[in-house]
């Protein structure tokens, strides 16, 4: 394990257990690998190691963004802010179904009460809506970092929230103007507030102008699940 005997054991085990499921560019799968190789930057960039992911924006009725921050024992970029949820569908059959995503909304169901405590029959599945998807990589350190398809998943819903302290160190929902004002923070370094790579992607891209169909109740709209936009 080599310089991995720091790692947190409930990490490791997730590192070790988890099975991501690899694509190419199109998405197509073309295997699976454990979610510690799919994060090493040097098997990233030695065997082109892409992994397909999802991040779930999950709004209340007053169209706040729910925010997270990520728990100091994170492998990958620990006690950042990011959106709702991010995480993986395995390589397992009810996270593998592709139609209308429905394995990856399957996954975000499953990381909603794993890492918030939002109970399934909060979030149904047939709630979310994939708007688009888009490839990324972004190392985290010297040794960690993130390949990734990513599926953008927005839901509306008033949700119960407990959060795992394994997964999440803070919550908070945000409006527009609260988001504008947490991303001027990053950027001028004030109070030490980093956001995750992937998570400013979205919102450099798309998250306003959908975040805005949310509010008008026309985010079918918005919806191009044909595209991979490559952010790279």
């Amino acid at each position: 394990m080599g310089d991995d005997s720091g790692m947190d054991a409930v990490q490791r085990r997730l590192m070790f257990d988890d099975e991501c499921i690899l694509v190419d560019e199109n998405d197509n799968v073309v295997g699976h690998d454990t979610k510690y190789n799919c994060h090493l930057m040097e098997k990233i960039e030695k065997y082109n190691l892409l992994h397909r992911a999802f991040s779930v924006f999950l709004f209340n009725s007053k169209y706040e963004l729910l925010l997270q921050q990520r728990s100091g024992t994170k492998v990958t970029f620990p006690m950042v802010w990011t959106n709702t949820c991010c995480s993986h569908p395995l390589y397992r059959e009810s996270e593998l179904i592709p139609e209308n995503a429905l394995g990856v909304r399957n996954a975000a169901q499953r990381k909603l009460l794993d890492e918030l405590g939002i109970p399934a029959e909060d979030v149904p599945v047939d709630q979310f809506t994939p708007l688009g998807r888009m490839l990324y990589k972004a190392p985290s350190d010297g040794k960690w970092g993130e390949h990734e398809l990513d599926y953008l998943l927005f839901i509306v819903r008033d949700v119960a929230v407990s959060p795992n302290p394994d997964e999440v160190a803070d919550i908070k929902y945000v409006n527009q103007d609260e988001l504008k004002e947490l991303l001027r923070k990053a950027d001028a370094g004030e109070d030490g507030l980093k956001l995750s790579p992937w998570f400013r992607l979205v919102v450099d891209n798309f998250l306003f102008k959908w975040w805005d169909h949310v509010q008008k109740g026309t985010l079918p709209e918005a919806i191009d699940m044909k595209t991979i936009h490559k952010l790279i």
